[in-house]
């Protein structure tokens, strides 16, 4: 039994692809799902207060968002710091909202006495920072501007607002301060930013994130957790037979680098400053894509003995081989398959002890067809993993369907529903 929801009458529109937004507004290309998805299945499956809902891959917090405007207690696993400090920043209501907008308006006079007070003498990144940038990501005024004042912010830290502060700045980092495009992979605009009223533009975040507090001064106290980690390897955060519910959507397997997206938020705020520490942030992802696979890794021993996972990714590297393509990243094609899989399988097995008996899992997919225009069916394939390993397969939910760029055919957008029994 399936169910076409991709344009369902009377679902209300996703509110992340309005331009006038505030806090829910985060990188709405490429690391969210609509908001009336979660909506739906939470209806669908008849999940209410008592219960706790998980999102395992829980991006900027779409999930728990809506689960806590319907009262319903979330938790969240990121495993990238920065789209996590979104996610916490967005289900944190309990600020005083006249407090934040006068220590706003406190850090942006300082900024602007200290902008004054350089001068001429523009501020810049040390070499091993700006090797970690997309070239001319940001021009040089708005990255000068741009660490002044964040200079500012951590001399006037306050606590109750750091994250929230830190996220308008993120946002407009992106979408406002740098050169970044979305089309759909990140790149650099032809026409660059030369100067952009960094401090202006940060307030005006700041005033539409404080309007969305306002209008959620309800449902403060339920229950919403965000856990920096990894999903596959989750067991130790969350307490046994704890989870009724898992409604969520891990990266797709193609060739986006998820850190790519986040890579100048994540330079400019200290969550990397060496590639060592790019190296870090993508050993914690699950392999989606060439540019995170590295020796040592072994998910693919999960998936080992699946015939579906194997044949295909044999496939693939047949292809490579008739085609005569020896990059290195075209022999990494079929290590994608089975890492990404067989780390697909080894999140579903932590999840196991967390469960509780009855659980139900819904989880947002979409077919690829990259890999030399092999399709990779991926809800077929992730529903024969989770049944291989004692789930039971409730339906295949066709979401949408979109065009590939490659082989022009729709390939399928689609909610795996699964069912744990306990055993």
């Amino acid at each position: 039994m399936s169910y076409a929801i991709q344009n369902k009458p009377g679902v209300e529109q996703n509110k992340l692809y309005s331009e006038d937004v505030g806090i829910h507004d985060w990188y709405r290309f490429v690391l969210s799902y609509p908001p009336h998805l979660v909506r739906y299945y939470i209806e669908k499956l008849n999940i209410d207060n008592k219960h706790t809902i998980l999102d395992p891959f829980c991006g900027t917090g779409t999930t728990l968002v809506e689960s806590k405007k319907l009262g319903i207690p979330s938790i969240g696993i990121e495993a990238n710091p920065v789209v996590e400090m979104a996610a916490r920043t967005k289900i944190n209501w309990n600020i005083d909202c006249n407090s934040l907008l006068k220590h706003s308006s406190l850090v942006a006079k300082e900024v602007k006495k200290r902008l004054k007070a350089c001068g001429n003498n523009l501020k810049s990144l040390d070499t091993e920072r700006e090797k970690l940038l997309i070239k001319n990501s940001i021009s040089v005024i708005p990255l000068h501007k741009s660490l002044v004042f964040l200079e500012v912010l951590n001399d006037l830290k306050d606590e109750r607002f750091h994250d929230i502060e830190q996220t308008a700045f993120a946002k407009q980092l992106v979408f406002s301060y740098s050169n970044l495009s979305f089309s759909p992979e990140v790149g650099v605009r032809r026409k660059k930013k030369i100067d952009v009223s960094v401090v202006e533009l940060w307030l005006e975040q700041i005033q539409k994130m404080v309007l969305d507090l306002r209008s959620y001064h309800s449902n403060k106290r339920i229950q919403a957790k965000v856990y920096l980690g990894d999903a596959r390897a989750m067991s130790q955060l969350l307490n046994r037979k704890s989870i009724d519910f898992v409604i969520t959507s891990p990266p797709y397997p193609n060739e986006k680098d998820y850190t790519r997206i986040t890579r100048l938020e994540a330079v400019l705020l200290n969550f990397m400053s060496v590639k060592k520490d790019l190296r870090k942030s993508k050993e914690v992802l699950l392999r989606s894509n060439t540019r995170n696979i590295y020796k040592g890794d072994d998910d693919e021993q999960w998936v080992a003995n699946n015939k579906c996972i194997v044949e295909l990714a044999d496939t693939i590297e047949a292809r490579r081989i008739e085609l005569g393509k020896t990059s290195g990243f075209e022999r990494l094609y079929h290590k994608v398959i089975r890492n990404y899989f067989g780390g697909m399988a080894r999140h579903l097995k932590e999840l196991k002890p967390i469960l509780r008996s009855g659980a139900q899992l819904a989880y947002v997919v979409g077919d690829q067809a990259s890999y030399f225009r092999i399709p990779v069916r991926t809800g077929k394939l992730l529903a024969n993993i989770a049944t291989n390993m004692g789930y039971e397969l409730v339906s295949i939910d066709l979401f949408r369907t979109r065009l590939s760029t490659i082989t022009k055919e729709q390939l399928k957008e689609e909610i795996v529903l699964l069912r744990w029994q306990g055993r």
